[in-house]
């Protein structure tokens, strides 16, 4: 059974150093560092160390921020590497999960993360109606309409003109998504004209 840690900083000039000491004070056998912020999506070496855990191993953190960014995305690393019987402890914060008081942290932190998510969607919809209330489109603008006629055209022809949907995409602008949505929508929209007759 490994004890792995992870330590993290936010910027290339910040140091890794006390984090380092911490954890091999606590008599970590591993330790995988980075610099990244907090918002990176990417976090090469945490994904590294969560997937060089084992089932019995634990992972030790100096702090929680260190390693997530949100209560959501603590909850959801620490749920997975639970189902996986790995532990997860935070020497800042005193935490240790496989305790009944880390245990009972945890099962706040679930509920925690689900109020987050609540506020969020609430949020969104409220937005939502608001937007539609006011009439304003919501979520990314869409290409111009002779574009994508433009784009439908050159991709129900491209048989003749040789073109492909990578090619009708750079010439128009229109996304490939949108080429097929509008085409199949064109053709639906065709077939039940002709299912009239």
């Amino acid at each position: 059974m490994a004890i792995i840690g992870y330590a993290r900083v936010s910027t290339t000039d910040q140091s890794l150093d006390i984090q380092v000491d911490k954890l091999n004070e606590y008599g970590v056998d591993k330790i995988f560092k980075e610099k990244y912020t907090g918002g990176t999506a990417e976090r090469a070496e945490l994904q590294k160390a969560l997937e060089y855990l084992r089932e019995g191993d634990t992972l030790v953190v100096y702090k929680i921020d260190r390693l997530a960014r949100s209560t959501f995305d603590l909850q959801n690393i620490v749920t997975g590497l639970q189902e996986r019987d790995i532990n997860v402890v935070f020497i800042k914060e005193n935490i240790d999960f496989a305790s009944p008081a880390g245990k009972l942290m945890f099962t706040m932190l679930g509920a925690i993360a689900e109020f987050e998510r609540d506020i969020i969607k609430e949020r969104t919809a409220e937005g939502r109606e608001k937007a539609k209330a006011k009439g304003t489109h919501m979520g990314r603008k869409g290409k111009p309409t002779k574009d994508v006629e433009k784009a439908v055209k050159l991709f129900k022809e491209r048989d003749t003109n040789n073109l492909s949907v990578n090619e009708i995409v750079k010439m128009t602008g229109v996304p490939r998504a949108t080429i097929y949505a509008k085409s199949k929508e064109i053709a639906n929209k065709t077939n039940k004209e002709v299912a009239k007759l």
